[in-house]
């Protein structure tokens, strides 16, 4: 049996599908939370940060290792505040260590 499949961009299987277009929509907000804050984050700590999902007024990061994440804690109101100035709703930070494998 000879099969054709179209292939498809990933914006056209976004657009397509409403539960692809959801987790794209929630990347970009992560990406664009972590994009206003990174000034405030030391410039040797922004390779170890990653932006995790959102929900509600909580934002994790993820973060590699558990110093940067002391530090990150610490910074926390700060990154807070230029949210909250930037028009998103943050009442809270988790900051979540990976895990190395």
């Amino acid at each position: 049996m000879n099969r054709r499949y179209n292939a498809v961009t990933l914006l056209e299987a976004t657009e397509g599908s409403p539960t692809l277009a959801n987790l794209a929509a929630r990347a970009r907000d992560a990406g664009e939370r972590l994009a206003a804050v990174q000034d405030l984050i030391p410039p040797e700590m922004r390779p170890a940060i990653q932006p995790g999902p959102a929900e509600g007024d909580v934002w994790c990061m993820l973060v590699n290792g558990s110093a940067a994440a002391a530090k990150l804690r610490q910074l926390a109101p700060m990154l807070q505040a230029r949210l909250k100035s930037r028009g998103w709703e943050v009442a809270t930070i988790r900051i979540k260590v990976m895990s190395r494998r």
